[in-house]
């Protein structure tokens, strides 16, 4: 158990808060329809981990606006403290469109020129949030552009002043970034000081610069993060921890959604490492594993609903899964 513990948090994040509006239907007219969506990765997470019992804190923007509203009502509603989150009525509210395939996969286009969660100042960061969280967890979109960038070097730089657990999620949107190598290099930017990490199979590749999603992870390892997530899509994901390797399978669920499945895998995940109550130097591969099976319980349960943070499912849920 960490001698930081008790503490205000469990899990405090960083990052973008949007509206996602997923395609759904067409109109008498032969129109495609939208529905709003509340949604951002790190908010996505964070709703996840509430859900599964940890006490979370957001910090971003939003605009003073209708969207923004709502987002700052749907966090408080899942349990999220919104003491970091600022609303500018300056920016407008990030807005993302989400296509949907038959197969329940996605395809964005952002309204984000500028959007309100890039904007965030550094000296709008409430770092006592991050210093009073087990975890502090950020992802790659608030780095895309300042000065949200520099609000984000300085939150980690603070964390690991403070000793706080850092998770990272790079979460790659090409549609968000000039081009892919100003995107490896900013996704990269702050690997060195973290400490758990959730990466898609398609992202190894761009982070490491390894084809083997084996040996991309054990780099990450020999970088310094202890524990490393892979995740497979539809075949589950693979853990790595001292440059060891275990595979956990996917659970068998209706897929109606896959936004914000990734999201709900690592909140799940984190859910078990916070209340595992392990610190990090005693983590273990079958550790890994376990907080891996919480975490594609809880994404298998969120892609059977629509949308992200509306989606995750309760403990109960999520636990009576894993019994099966």
């Amino acid at each position: 158990m960490s001698g930081r513990l008790p503490l205000s948090n469990d899990i405090t994040a960083l990052g973008e808060l949007l509206i996602d509006f997923t395609e759904y239907g067409v109109s008498s007219g032969g129109n495609k329809l939208f529905e709003q969506n509340p949604g951002g990765a790190p908010a996505n997470l964070l709703a996840a981990a509430a859900k599964l019992g940890c006490k979370t804190a957001f910090i971003g923007k939003v605009g003073k606006d209708m969207h923004g509203a709502l987002l700052k009502e749907t966090l408080e509603k899942a349990g999220i403290s919104t003491a970091g989150l600022v609303e500018d009525d300056s920016v407008f509210t990030t807005l993302a469109f989400v296509a949907l395939s038959a197969s329940g996969e996605r395809e964005f286009s952002f309204a984000r020129k500028p959007g309100a969660d890039f904007c965030l100042k550094p000296d709008e960061v409430d770092y006592t949030l991050i210093k009073d969280s087990r975890i502090f967890h950020f992802g790659s979109l608030s780095l895309t552009d300042e000065p949200a960038r520099e609000s984000t070097a300085r939150a980690v730089a603070a964390a690991k002043e403070y000793g706080t657990v850092i998770s990272y999620d790079p979460n790659y949107r090409a549609s968000l970034w000039p081009n892919q190598t100003t995107a490896e290099k900013w996704m990269k930017a702050h690997v060195n000081s973290v400490d758990i990490m959730k990466i898609a199979d398609n992202e190894v590749l761009m982070v490491t610069g390894e084809n083997d999603l084996a040996e991309g992870a054990k780099k990450l390892n020999k970088t310094g993060v202890k524990c490393v997530a892979v995740t497979l899509g539809p075949d589950g994901a693979f853990v790595c921890i001292d440059g060891k390797v275990k595979t956990v399978s996917a659970m068998d669920g209706p897929v109606v959604d896959t936004t914000g499945a990734g999201d709900a895998f690592f909140g799940g995940f984190l859910s078990g490492f916070v209340k595992s109550g392990l610190s990090l130097s005693d983590l273990t591969l079958n550790d890994a594993v376990e907080f891996a099976r919480i975490g594609n319980a809880t994404a298998t349960l969120c892609v059977g609903k629509r949308g992200a943070i509306p989606a995750m499912p309760s403990q109960e849920n999520v636990y009576s899964l894993l019994k099966e």
